[in-house]
């Protein structure tokens, strides 16, 4: 019987374990999205995770419209990111760069200029600001001829989080950005080859994924989809079809490993009671298969490892708070609870201030 804390090949990366660090939106970068130093105890704190998938990272300045996260298009980004990468391989961690473009996900105050998208829409959503939540904007679409500048984007990112010591790259085409957008048929109305047929709404994954694949490698590319139910105002008509397709092409095109964020009803964030769609993803998806979404006890994650659905699960709100989680997990030591006002804040509070076992250990 495979354990939890078994290793996996996810592709060309060797991971200790099967606890997968989910990528984790935390708002510690610069206002012009430089990684911080307080990014660097922060990720070393967390590699004993079986890989680490960074906190979103933005392609371009157009795609990231999030206050304070990093991002991966200019030097000075990539020079931020190497004393990270390298404190988390130096604890004996891996960690791999997640791509970002946000589309209609952004307001124009952070990013200068007009969110764009698949289709001219706008999501109820309010945006993240620098000056807190504000009503969404309507995107315009991409123009046929600007497509080919997202791929360069995707490559130059790609190349970027090489640079900076990444063992690899994950696409974000979940979560109702981007490429989520041009995968659904309720943000997709073009009429063009990105638009209508699911061959025509996937084309965008296929270019980016075979672009990536091509500086990275398949075996250090993985891709993150969110295939069950709305999120952020993004969903699909009859989403089984779709996403059975994009896991098929991607399992083709031989990534290391595919990543599903399936929410349920009582989600934390995005709840549904659309079924988890990762039963029919693995008969079409041959490579490694992780789950996500609000597990956070080791019984929980055997059991989908038990029903050969997954090979292993990534955790996200858990690590906020447990540093060493694999560990906790491991021997059912209790967990600490994070504090949801620190999530997305400055500075160092609700960020790497929580304790280890072997801290806790010693206070006591």
């Amino acid at each position: 019987m495979v354990s939890l804390f078994d290793p996996i090949a996810l592709g060309d990366i060797q991971a200790p374990n099967r606890v997968l660090m989910a990528p984790l939106t935390r708002g510690r970068a610069t206002r012009e999205h430089v990684p911080t130093g307080i990014m660097i105890d922060y990720y070393r704190q967390r590699a004993s995770a079986g890989l680490i998938i960074s906190e979103a990272t933005g392609i371009s300045r157009q795609g990231l419209g999030w206050p304070y996260a990093p991002g991966l298009w200019s030097d000075e980004q990539v020079a931020a990111w190497r004393p990270v990468t390298a404190a988390v391989h130096e604890a004996g961690g891996r960690i791999v760069a997640q791509l970002w473009h946000m589309g209609r996900q952004v307001h124009s105050s952070v990013t200068g200029e007009q969110p764009v998208s698949s289709s001219a829409t706008r999501t109820e959503c309010h945006m993240h600001t620098y000056e807190g939540r504000q009503p969404s904007e309507t995107a315009r679409p991409l123009r046929l001829d600007e497509i080919p500048g997202i791929l360069d984007d995707y490559e130059r990112a790609t190349r970027n989080a090489l640079a900076a010591g990444f063992d690899g790259v994950q696409i974000h085409a979940a979560n109702g950005y981007l490429i989520d957008q041009f995968l659904r048929d309720n943000a997709n109305f073009r009429d063009d080859r990105y638009g209508g047929s699911i061959e025509n709404r996937t084309r965008l994954l296929r270019e980016v994924t075979e672009r990536v694949i091509s500086v990275a490698g398949a075996g250090r590319t993985s891709v993150r989809l969110s295939p069950n139910g709305d999120s952020q105002g993004v969903d699909d008509s009859n989403p089984e079809p779709l996403f059975t397709y994009a896991a098929k092409l991607l399992s083709d095109l031989g990534i290391g490993f595919l990543e599903l964020r399936e929410p349920g009803p009582d989600g934390t964030f995005g709840k549904t009671d659309v079924p988890k769609l990762s039963p029919a993803i693995r008969k079409v998806f041959a490579r490694p298969l992780v789950v996500n979404s609000d597990y956070d006890t080791a019984q929980a994650a055997q059991a989908v490892i038990d029903s050969g659905v997954a090979d292993a699960v990534a955790f996200g709100r858990t690590f906020l708070a447990n540093p060493d989680l694999p560990e906790r997990l491991k021997t059912g030591a209790p967990l600490n609870t994070s504090d949801m006002a620190t999530w997305y804040s400055q500075g160092e509070a609700g960020y790497t201030d929580y304790p280890a076992l072997s801290a806790e250990t010693v206070a006591a």
